[in-house]
């Protein structure tokens, strides 16, 4: 059974994991390094230790001790009630869900370890915006894909915000990164994928055209918000191919498309 312990001071060394959640830079530096993340609101927190997280601390307001009850006994490690002012002070926000967690990470896979039994894979190169990392999982895990790969510029599926749009999707979909972008996508290629490049170019195929979700193994390549793939990332796909538009829409946000396509590359293979 963890430890209840009512903190009062915001300085207390024991909530250094907690401390200038709103200075993103900060934490985008410390928490790889010091290998954890943090989890925000109950249902995520549950998600994340059923994912199998080893839980480091919490953090609660005195209201949020008896709904997560159970997880209290079940974890060991420090729990620590707060007023919500103190939570206030010590994150840099009001924490609204007044329940946060602080959790272990877990060595990254391989690439060639997610993608041995995946049959449906996205590919993200250099999309760095937490909250459309947050959306593509959560669409991933909602619409059956299988895995994500992100080039080594992609934002962090692990930071709060991330976790918090996807609600703890990211934690149900296996993921890993290709370090040498885009030559890692030969192993993709490799291991019997047809990599698909999603772009609103004129020459791309339409959707229905490339019918994706006839094929063995696809691997559908997202860019970033704005400029899209990269000319280098196209020029690796195997084909391009884009989402018919109507009324002069050129194109979607980028969480948008994603759920879009992953539709269409899984329509006829039920989620498992």
């Amino acid at each position: 059974m963890a430890e209840l312990i009512t903190v009062d001071d915001p300085d207390d060394h024991r909530l250094h994991d907690y401390t200038g959640l709103t200075d993103v830079e900060l934490r985008r530096r410390r928490e790889p390094a010091e290998g954890l993340f943090i989890a925000e609101g109950e249902k995520v927190i549950r998600r994340a230790t059923e994912a199998g997280y080893t839980m480091r601390s919490m953090l609660l307001s005195a209201k949020w001790v008896e709904p997560m009850r159970d997880v209290i006994d079940a974890a060991r490690a420090p729990v620590y009630a707060v007023t919500p002012d103190l939570a206030e002070r010590v994150t840099g926000y009001h924490v609204h869900r007044g329940a946060l967690a602080s959790m272990q990470r877990k060595p990254l896979p391989e690439p060639a370890e997610v993608l041995r039994t995946a049959r449906r894979v996205v590919v993200m190169e250099a999309v760095n915006d937490h909250t459309n990392i947050g959306a593509i999982f959560r669409s991933a895990a909602a619409l059956g894909m299988d895995a994500v790969l992100l080039s080594p510029d992609c934002a962090d599926p692990l930071y709060r915000r991330s976790v918090k749009v996807s609600m703890g999707a990211v934690f149900a979909v296996p993921y890993a990164r290709l370090d040498a972008w885009p030559r890692s996508l030969e192993t993709v290629r490799t291991a019997g994928f047809r990599l698909l490049a999603l772009t609103p170019h004129e020459k791309a195929v339409p959707m229905d055209e490339a019918a994706p979700h006839r094929l063995e193994r696809v691997a559908l390549m997202l860019g970033a918000e704005g400029d899209g793939l990269s000319a280098r990332a196209l020029d690796t796909a195997d084909a391009w191919v884009r989402i018919p538009m109507a009324h002069g829409v050129d194109s979607l946000n980028v969480g948008a498309a994603a759920a879009v396509a992953f539709y269409a590359v899984t329509t006829g293979r039920p989620a498992d």
